[in-house]
């Protein structure tokens, strides 16, 4: 499979967007439990502003794997059966919750604002869940059916907002610096076992389709007298692994490292993100390319 970078960018920058919201408000919360001092203006807008502009590129990215981006809105029309019409409505709606939490601690009205704020992390949960069933949900795609991807889907998008949360602390509220990057530390950990569970799981499989099937020929004995041009290769199985490693690395290693030795460095912590952002295009890319797709039987590709 050849992974569309339009997807891998939709899922990952989105992913970030929403981590970094759910971190705004946790703090927010936290605060007004324990009756603290209310986080400052500047950081509660400007993760608001931060966490809007990631989510809107991945819907701007979105638009290039599209036929037809003009009919983009007929595919809200299924949301009763399909996880993506329910991804396309969950989408916007967390954005506008998003802005109103944002917009309403602006005009000083604190207590809606906590309201649009908890709306917006169900919202936000949501679109989670329903990115990550787009791709559990596929019978056919064994590498991708468990609940595995969901919960990666989540832990890795959220691991990523905490870190950019922490950056964004450093510049504009300090004290939230440490709670932000254990969180993140804790999330990225959690993603990091469930991805390894995840490969483990993936390289038991065993295809359920036959080269027959694949075909749809119904014949005792079929060969196969050409690769195609989608056959694998030495080059293809090692530039798989390469980019494995490359996100195994990238993903948390590298970003916990940086993390815990960031201090309130805005710099290192940007650095964190970078690395960590890097390895999460490289591990998005491995999920789309690792899955045996019943039509590669035909051209034997190696995933």
């Amino acid at each position: 499979m050849r992974p569309a970078w339009s997807v891998i960018l939709l899922t990952t920058l989105s992913g970030a967007g929403q981590g970094l919201l759910l971190a705004l408000f946790a703090a927010d919360a936290v605060v007004a439990v324990r009756g603290d001092s209310p986080l400052p203006l500047g950081m509660i807008v400007g993760a608001v502003a931060v966490s809007l502009a990631l989510v809107g590129s991945a819907l701007v990215a979105s638009f290039f794997h599209l036929g037809h981006p003009e009919r983009a809105w007929r595919s809200a029309a299924k949301w009763r059966t399909s996880w993506l019409s329910r991804e396309v409505i969950a989408l916007p709606v967390f954005m506008a919750l998003a802005a109103a939490y944002g917009g309403l601690h602006w005009i000083g009205m604190a207590q809606a604002a906590f309201v649009a704020g908890a709306l917006a992390s169900v919202a936000c949960v949501a679109l989670y869940v329903c990115t990550g069933m787009i791709y559990a949900c596929l019978p056919f795609l064994q590498e991708w059916r468990t609940p595995l991807t969901v919960v990666n889907f989540i832990a890795l998008g959220s691991a990523s907002g905490l870190t950019a949360a922490a950056v964004l602390a450093a510049l504009l509220h300090p004290p939230l610096v440490r709670p932000y990057a254990i969180a993140a530390l804790v999330a990225g950990a959690l993603g990091y076992i469930t991805r390894l569970a995840a490969l483990a799981r993936n390289a038991r499989l065993r295809p359920k389709s036959t080269v027959s099937t694949a075909i749809g020929v119904k014949h005792p004995r079929i060969v196969q007298i050409a690769q195609g041009a989608m056959g694998g290769s030495f080059n293809t199985r090692e530039f798989l692994r390469a980019v494995r490693w490359s996100f195994l690395a990238l993903v948390f290693p590298v970003p916990a490292l940086l993390l815990a030795a960031g201090g309130q460095s805005a710099a290192v912590l940007g650095a964190a993100f970078a690395a960590q952002y890097v390895g999460l295009l490289a591990e998005r890319w491995y999920f789309f390319a690792e899955a045996r797709h019943p039509q590669n039987l035909y051209y034997q590709a190696i995933a």
